[in-house]
């Protein structure tokens, strides 16, 4: 079996790179998956946002659960497993740092390659040119991804924007299909004097499964207004519109969604008060619709009645940190999430991530404390 490391430039290059190598083992460097995160809040072309949310959904897909540590079996004979960076009786040449992301990735790559049987095929794939100079000069083996910006007309033209307009197209898709349907619902109640219509189920035939997801949530309200269920998923469906427009930086889209899905959160928590996940993502909405006081008080709700909610004590730090620009109390909230998630490896992304956010206001705290001027008086 051949085994492969993949940078993160690779990867964003093109996600579907997991499945080029059949019957390997594909390895991914713990590092590259907190730069995967890193990415969400990182300040970036909208369009390497949007592939790096697809890069870290597809593994998170792939895995279904098992442990990325062990390996998960991806089909065609491959596997897909994580590696953290660890040492064992293994050692990195004389004067080789681990400072930075990229080395740290390199490091990898070397101690899984002098791990391996002296027979085993290894090859590390990156983009990054000092970093295929620097793993020629260690002798490890490397190789080129296509030229590093491999996109082609069709997917550069077509594919992505197709992706990331998906939501938007298929909206606009549904509400043709719904007058259409209309239409013909009415033409044929003239035609046969409204003693006859065609069957719903006729109707959702012609409907692609989001389609018609969305359509029977619409539908299901309009006979029960008090239907739990189609009210938390139309909530969810314009929480996610409204996080793709925010990734595309969309503002006034991010805030007209934010708006609606908090409408139907309100009412589905009308009904399922104890639902503290949907009542987080309400709060979410609150924020990217611009209110951040509101946010703040239904965090405060949910960290009331578990104040341990992973998911409630990050954002309240992200509200205080990027709604109220209060540094020390967003630090606080990250270093307890941070505690929350240190031996959970289901939360190992995020735990990364608070801990690069961690380090970057600290150091901003540091700044505006130096900033400050004494009081000499």
């Amino acid at each position: 079996m051949k085994t492969v490391v993949f940078d993160t430039n690779v990867l964003l290059t093109d996600p579907n790179v997991l499945f080029e190598y059949s019957g390997a083992d594909i390895v991914i460097p713990e590092t590259v998956l907190g730069e995967l995160d890193k990415l969400k809040t990182a300040r970036v072309d909208p369009d390497l946002r949007f592939r790096g949310r697809e890069v870290s959904r597809l593994i998170f897909e792939l895995a279904k659960g098992q442990s990325l540590i062990e390996g998960v079996e991806i089909g065609e004979g491959s596997t897909l497993r994580v590696a953290p960076l660890e040492f064992g009786s293994n050692k990195l040449p004389e004067g080789f740092t681990t400072k930075s992301a990229d080395e740290r990735i390199l490091a990898t790559a070397y101690l899984t390659d002098e791990a391996l049987p002296e027979d085993h095929e290894f090859v590390l794939i990156t983009n990054d040119l000092n970093m295929l100079l620097k793993a020629q000069a260690l002798g490890l083996p490397v190789e080129q991804f296509g030229t590093g910006s491999d996109v082609s007309f069709a997917k550069r033209y077509v594919i992505r924007p197709f992706q990331r307009y998906r939501v938007p197209l298929t909206i606009l898709a549904l509400a043709i299909a719904v007058f259409g349907a209309v239409a013909f619902v009415s033409w044929r109640m003239v035609e046969n004097n409204a003693n006859q219509t065609p069957s719903s189920a006729e109707f959702r035939n012609l409907l692609t499964a989001d389609q018609k997801e969305a359509y029977n949530n619409l539908i299901a309200l309009q006979q029960n207004p008090s239907d739990e269920k189609a009210l938390l998923g139309l909530g969810q469906f314009y929480s996610r519109r409204a996080d793709y427009n925010s990734d595309v930086g969309d503002h006034g889209a991010k805030v007209v969604d934010a708006k609606e899905g908090v409408t139907y959160y309100e009412r589905y928590l009308g009904y399922v008060p104890t639902d503290v996940d949907a009542r987080t993502d309400m709060a979410r909405l609150f924020f990217l619709s611009g209110d951040t006081d509101r946010a703040i008080q239904e965090v405060a709700q949910v960290l009331e009645v578990n104040p341990k909610h992973v998911n409630a004590n990050y954002f309240l730090g992200l509200f205080y940190w990027q709604g109220r620009q209060d540094i020390p109390a967003a630090l606080d909230q990250f270093r307890l999430v941070e505690e929350l998630t240190k031996s959970d490896e289901f939360w190992h992304g995020l735990h990364e991530q608070v801990r690069m956010l961690i380090q970057e206001l600290e150091n901003e705290d540091q700044l505006d404390t130096s900033d400050t001027p004494t009081d000499v008086s």
